[in-house]
Order: C-alpha cells, then structure tokens, then sequence
C-alpha cells in the first residue's frame, strides 16, 4: 500500500497531525493507498512558500520565458508518464483507462499551451489626453492562488487551473478531493523534476472542512478557482467574499442534448448515450435532459434504447468497458436516492432503474444505465443535479418550447443541439443561457476554447487565451515628461 505525503515548498512531509486517510478503489472496494489529513498549519505552511515563492524567490525574478520552458518540461513529463498516471487516476476515481489516456494526452498539451502564453502578457499603451503624459498598462501575477479540484478529473482540474496561474506568474496551493488526491501527488513529482522552484507549486490534501477551509480562509490567498458542487461553491464564495478574494467557479449543470426532427437521429443517438453514461454520468457536463422533438420521439427513444442496452459495465481497466463504477460511496447513494424520486414523482422507467451486479461487477458500487420517460421539466430528476447514468426524457414541439425548456433550470453549464438547420443552428446558439452549446456534436472539450458556466454552473472561465486574465491584475502608469507642475495638478479626482 502507498502511503503518501503533503508536497510542500518542493518537499514530500508528513502532516502536521500525522493522520492519513484511506484512499478506496472503487472498483474493488479495497483500500489501496492513503493520503494525508493536511490540518490548518499544513496549509498556513504551504501558503508560506507559495508566497514567499512569488515575492522573493526565483520565480518572481524569473523572465516569462524561462517559466514557459519549465512549463513545457512538465509537459514532457506528463507524456512520459501519461500511462502511470492514468492508471492511478482509474484507481483513484473508477474512470475508464481508455478515457483518461486521452486526457493525459489533452494535459499535456494543455501545459505546453501554456507555457507558449507565458511570454506574450501583454500591457497596452494609451494615448491620453493630456498633455506631455505617457499612459501604459502591465499585467501582474495576482499571487497566491488557492486551486481547489473535484474527484472526477483531479488532474485536468490541476492542469486547467494551474497552467493559467503559472503562466500568468502566480504560485498554487492545490486542494484535490480526499476521495482522489493520489494522482495530484504523483503529478507534484514532475514539477519538481521539470525545474519548477520550490514553493510554487504545493499540495495539501484532507478533508474539506478543515484543510479546504483553512485555504480558502487563508489572508495570504489572492485567489481562489474551485470546481465542484454548487452548494459547496456557494460556501467557498461568501468566504472569498470576507477577504475580498478573486473567485473563479467551475461548479454543477443539468443540460440540455436537444434533439430536432431534422437532425441525424443516429448520430443524435450516440452523442446522448456518450452525453449521460460516459464517465457513468460523473461529469459536470452530463446530458442529463434529453430534449426530443415529439414528431421522432418514438423512432428516436427506440434507437436510444438500442444503444443504451448494449453499454458495457465492467472494469474500468478493460479496453472493452464503456461504464465504470460510481466513484465514492456517498454518491453511490445519492444516485439511488434520485431514482427512487423520479420514480415517486411520477416518471417512468424504461431501461435500469437500480444497482448493477454480476460477474465482473465487484466492490457494490455499480449502478444500471437509467432512462426515464415522461418526464415534466419541473420534477425534481429535471432540475437537480445527479451526477450520475440517469437520462430524462421530455418532450417538446417547437423551436420556441424547445428553448423555455432547456433554460428552465437553475444551471447554466452546457447544451447540445442537433440538427441539419445552419440558421436553427445558430439561433439556438443565441438563445441557450449556457456558456459552450455543442451542435451536432457532444463533450468535446479543448484547452484552446474558454469553458465556464453562467447562473449556478459559475463564475469566470478555464481554458483559452482567457483563462490566463483570472490571474492577472491590470496596473496603470502615467508618466509626466513636463517640465513644470500643470496648472490642474491639485485637482482631484
């Protein structure tokens, strides 16, 4: 068994309390690793360096491009070891193998993208009006930033908000989920490797409550990115609030994968089953409303359930598994839990509805691909997030009904829409209140393209050129080349 530790100031110690947590295969049901219960004083400890790492060290010194060249060195890394750490992520979190050997793929490249950004932060000069003055602008690292990750994808989370923060000049504390830290860990490794400075990199690990919280609450922390459950991002936002904190929120969604009569239906059909049972569901971006047209409702739920049946559970290890197993107990329950209320608010099961077993299923925490039909945008299985493999159905006429509905909920994530129509297309586009809308096509990401949410699914973006401004401040400067005082120069603002 592996026992880890907290990665701190560019050394791997104990915590401070010297508690570890067990860390579960989801899969198996077995303990397989632990990882530290980092307490208030690991954290104010990992705060330290981090600062002290962008007010004094090498890296508050260093030229833009030398940190892209280490920024591409962790890349480098990441690609040599891309098989190792994506199966310890499986083991970590049950996703499939085949999946996150092409995320490793996409983090690697998301560093390098980076790291080429590193060194093109730009200011701008102005033309003032006033005379004899020059006006121009810099952009400076806004510090210490507080990068906290959910347990689905711990280090896309890490690479989406680390590589920005880096670029931008800021040093990080990452907070990963106590339920899958352990990649986060062996990824602390390679930066170390790359050259990266001590304390600019840091991870602290445990229990929200106590070391999320000290983080978040910490007066030496400029900015806080966390993705997560809007519930608990609602939290972490009044505690940035009281310290007058930057935030970024990358938090939960209920979308929409609209289907129009005209569209590809067979197409359609496998763009919603990868929407709502990829990742068994585990994912922010789940499709978890299918909206159909009620004109090829019936051909269209046949074809659907045709896919559906043939998913493959199974482990997650196997090329040959299209679902894994849900990744923590709590949540395991917590997807029961919701359809035993889809079922009692009056929605009707057509495919699964309860735990999966059987051979190859092992460690109890497997759960059925759920379709349920008749479903009423305002039922609770509608409106809630699950995050996990349940689809509801509810059905629409028009392009106009199609809309209300879709931006009937308190989300505001993703959308899918399908459709041979360029005009429907684009007009769709508009009117969704989400902040990426996938036409004719579903889950598919960049590190190029700003994602972020509007309404509860979050503040700022990740991803992009964009992403680098969630770490920047912006500074003015207007020299004076006059040689005597303006008559005005005791005029205020």
């Amino acid at each position: 068994m592996t026992k880890y530790k907290l990665y701190i100031d560019g050394d791997f110690v104990d915590p401070n309390g010297g508690e570890w947590l067990d860390t579960v295969d989801p899969y198996r049901g077995e303990v397989w690793a632990q990882i530290p219960r980092a307490s208030g004083e690991d954290v104010s400890r990992a705060v330290a360096a981090a600062r002290r790492s962008v007010t004094g060290g090498p890296w508050a010194s260093m030229s833009a491009s030398m940190r892209g060249k280490i920024m591409r060195s962790i890349g480098d890394l990441v690609i040599r070891d891309a098989e190792r750490l994506a199966e310890i992520e499986v083991r970590d979190n049950g996703k499939l193998l085949v999946e996150m050997r092409g995320q490793l793929s996409a983090i690697a490249e998301c560093w390098h993208y980076y790291a080429g950004l590193a060194d093109k932060i730009e200011g701008v000069s102005i033309p003032v009006e006033k005379a004899d003055t020059v006006a121009f602008t810099t952009r400076e690292p806004i510090g210490v930033v507080a990068a906290l990750t959910a347990w689905n994808s711990p280090l896309w989370f890490a690479a989406a908000k680390c590589a920005p923060a880096l670029a931008a000049g800021c040093s990080v504390v990452v907070k990963p989920s106590e339920f899958a830290s352990a990649s986060t860990l062996e990824f602390a490794a390679l930066t170390k490797e790359a050259g990266l400075p001590d304390g600019v990199f840091n991870v602290v690990t445990g229990l929200g409550q106590e070391a999320g919280s000290a983080l978040v609450e910490h007066p030496d922390v400029a900015k806080i990115s966390f993705t997560g459950s809007d519930v608990t991002g609602a939290r972490v936002y009044e505690a940035a609030a009281r310290g007058m904190k930057r935030v970024s929120l990358e938090l939960g969604g209920k979308s929409p994968n609209i289907v129009f009569e005209d569209a590809d239906l067979d197409l359609a059909a496998s763009g919603v089953v990868s929407g709502i049972f990829g990742a068994a569901g585990q994912m922010c971006t789940a499709g978890s409303r299918l909206l159909v047209q009620r004109s090829v409702r019936d051909v269209f739920v046949d074809r659907l359930l045709d896919l559906a049946r043939r998913v493959r559970l199974g482990n997650p290890m196997d090329a040959g598994t299209n679902v894994g197993p849900i990744a923590t107990p709590p949540q395991y329950q917590k997807v029961l839990h919701y359809i035993s209320v889809a079922k009692e608010d009056g929605a009707r099961c057509i495919l699964g509805g309860g735990p999966a077993t059987g051979p190859g299923l092992i460690g109890g925490q497997f759960i059925e691909p759920t379709i349920f039909a008749d479903v009423t945008n305002d039922m609770r299985i509608a409106q809630e997030e699950v995050f996990g493999p349940i689809l509801s159905i509810i059905e629409f006429d028009t392009e106009e009904q199609a809309i209300q509905i879709g931006n009937d909920v308190a989300y505001g994530l993703v959308a899918g829409v399908w459709t041979k129509s360029i005009g429907r297309a684009m007009r769709m586009s508009k009117a969704l209140k989400v902040g990426t809308v996938w036409v004719n096509t579903y889950r598919a990401y960049s590190y190029m393209v700003p994602f972020g949410g509007m309404k509860r699914s979050g503040l700022g973006r990740e991803s992009g050129i964009e992403a680098v401004d969630e770490y920047l401040e912006t500074k003015s400067i207007l020299i004076s080349a006059a040689d005597e005082a303006p008559s005005n120069a005791f005029v205020m603002r």
